[in-house]
């Protein structure tokens, strides 16, 4: 799916211009409510699918090593993250003013302990985190999938003790425990598996199309590419990592399961209780497991670093893009001409709201889908990012698509996943020891052909709604469309794909210059009244966070650094279009290899 973000959406949202997706959509359909529907709807998918679950994973690891509360350690790993987003988000941020020095090192730091967030200037601060943090882990994942390999005794090994690893306490006449006979296998039995290959295929699919494709966290990275041929070189590049996972994480955690199987593969309510704390399962902690019961000291030491750091990387490029969610897509709606100043403690203050709310679903996570942190996140994104795919694969491919159209799929879509989602909740899965008594649309219909369901009825109402109603604008399919995205601009619309990073760098001419310098001037002398009137302790949390207004702003203004320049054309040079190209089918061979081999 991030092949199709490089080759085939991509191309649209550089020619569009556009800084967010709900910003794609406003455009492309016009009107704010879809829009700010979308908006909303990534928020509420953040908290229920990302957010918390990340929370969860690094605190059920910090939970093991260290024997604490499962909700201190959610505290130690956001104290930990926020430490350096905030800092890192503070030292390349050229919203304000600000003198670097040692002093302004140190009130990041202690900022760090007081906010959470990450302003929306804290892109390059993530990204070149991300990008350390990669090579971390992959040394380590791949040193800890050697030991695993030489501790269970080869691959032999592997395939001969994974179906034999039952373990010794189980509830008598249950299937509890025991593996599963297609365990090894990608393509199951298409009724009766847990993993039906046809919901794989269609249903797993268009929820990772919304994920790869059209979700902020891994657009916004994209689009800071330097060229469209640098972002289609950034998703090969994904593609080609996305197959170490198999291989880094999901043997090394069957192998965890053969060595541990008392505690991974738990069986028994109480015993899951005593291992793990989590009644209905303790699957969740077979690679932390691994990592404290098998590496030394040293490497355990590094492993620990490398999850945490896995961790804190997502947690970190989610909180960037909920703020700039949030400030851009939703709170210019209600206020026209935000300062720059506001957005940054807006968007810090949202993300902790986020954080918030996040850890208060934590416990919902815990108890879902019989304690399998996997199945809990396939579900419920195949409840509430369907809709969303369908709109954005409408909108960048049928021109006849509009905005009648668009929202009202959502809506529809929408209704239709969260009453879905809601009996889920109502009514969870039985264990293995129970009979399954639920209504027969979650008993006889596969969370994942579910998926596939929504997306058709999606599909439908958007197709039927834009075809009874008027035809898209002219304005609304130029250059935002697939089939019309080398569309010359049109001189009246430059001045609306301007960006506001190359915003800083235009220069105002005439009368115009006179007034912004007299609004700056006002803004500059209100500014020195606020700190003055301000409390002490309102003054030094600004001043920790390096967000006090200097009253020297009217002798010295605030100069801006240099735009980031985004991509701006869909030109490529031949010979490195030709690299990604070839690379490309490189790319799709091998996972066809894969797919087929394991199939």
């Amino acid at each position: 799916m991030v092949l199709l973000l490089g080759w085939l959406f991509l191309p649209i949202y550089v020619a569009s211009g556009v800084m967010t997706m709900p910003e794609y959509l406003q455009r492309r359909f016009g009107g704010r409510r879809t829009q700010i529907f979308i908006a909303v709807l990534s928020l509420f998918i953040y908290v229920f699918t990302k957010i918390s679950v990340d929370m969860y994973a690094g605190a059920l690891f910090i939970q093991l090593a260290l024997q604490w509360n499962i909700y201190w350690a959610v505290l130690m790993l956001l104290s930990i993250t926020a430490f350096y987003t905030v800092a890192g988000d503070f030292c390349s941020s050229g919203h304000l003013k600000v003198e670097k020095t040692s002093a302004d090192a140190f009130r990041c730091s202690i900022c760090a302990c007081v906010t959470v967030g990450c302003s929306p200037g804290g892109l390059a601060a993530v990204i070149y985190t991300d990008a350390v943090q990669t090579a971390i882990m992959l040394a380590g994942s791949l040193t800890l999938m050697g030991f695993s390999f030489a501790e269970v005794g080869g691959w032999d090994a592997l395939m001969d003790g994974y179906p034999k690893a039952v373990p010794s306490i189980r509830v008598p006449n249950s299937t509890c425990g025991i593996p599963r006979d297609d365990s090894f296998h990608i393509f199951r039995d298409p009724v009766t598996s847990d993993l039906p290959w046809p919901g794989v295929m269609i249903g797993m699919s268009i929820p990772s199309m919304w994920y790869w494709c059209s979700d902020q966290v891994i657009v916004q990275r994209s689009l800071s590419a330097k060229t469209l041929t640098h972002a289609k070189g950034g998703s090969l590049l994904a593609a080609y990592l996305k197959m170490l996972p198999f291989f880094i994480i999901m043997l090394p955690g069957m192998i965890s399961r053969i060595l541990y199987t008392d505690d991974v593969a738990c069986a028994d309510p109480d015993q899951c209780d005593q291992i793990c704390g989590n009644p209905v399962g303790c699957s969740d902690t077979a690679y932390a497991r691994l990592v404290m019961e098998l590496l030394p000291a040293g490497l355990r030491g590094l492993m620990m670093a490398v999850m945490i750091a896995a961790l804190m990387s997502s947690l970190t490029s989610i909180f960037n893009s909920a703020s700039t969610i949030f400030t851009m897509d939703l709170w210019k709606t209600f206020r026209s001409r935000p300062s720059e100043w506001e957005l940054m403690i807006v968007g810090r203050l949202f993300v902790l709201v986020l954080v918030v709310v996040s850890v208060l679903w934590i416990p919902i996570v815990q108890a879902s889908q019989g304690g399998q942190l996997f199945i809990y996140i396939q579900s419920i994104s195949t409840y509430l990012q369907p809709p969303v795919s369908i709109i954005f694969l409408a909108g960048c491919f049928w021109k006849r698509a509009n905005e009648k159209g668009a929202f009202w799929g959502l809506v529809v879509g929408m209704l239709v996943g969260c009453i879905r989602m809601l009996l889920d909740f109502i009514y969870p899965a039985p264990l293995c020891y129970e009979d399954d008594d639920r209504p027969a649309v979650l008993k006889y219909v596969h969370y994942l052909y579910f998926s596939t369901l929504l997306s058709f009825i999606t599909l439908v109402v958007v197709v039927v709604v834009s075809l009874a109603t008027e035809e898209p604008k002219p304005e609304q399919i130029s250059r935002l469309t697939w089939f019309t995205r080398f569309d010359p601009v049109e001189p009246s619309c430059i001045s609306s794909v301007v960006t506001p990073g190359r915003m800083h760098g235009l220069e105002a001419t005439g009368g115009e210059r006179d007034s912004n310098r007299t609004a700056s001037q006002q803004r500059s002398d209100s500014s020195v009244s606020a700190i003055h009137s301000q409390s002490r302790l309102t003054s030094a949390l600004y001043w920790l966070c390096g967000m006090e207004r200097r009253n020297e702003a009217s002798d010295h203004p605030v100069t801006h650094p240099a735009p980031v320049e985004a991509i701006s054309s869909l030109e490529e040079k031949p010979r490195p279009r030709l690299v990604v190209n070839v690379n490309l089918l490189i790319c799709l061979s091998v996972t066809a290899f894969l797919v087929g081999y394991w199939a």
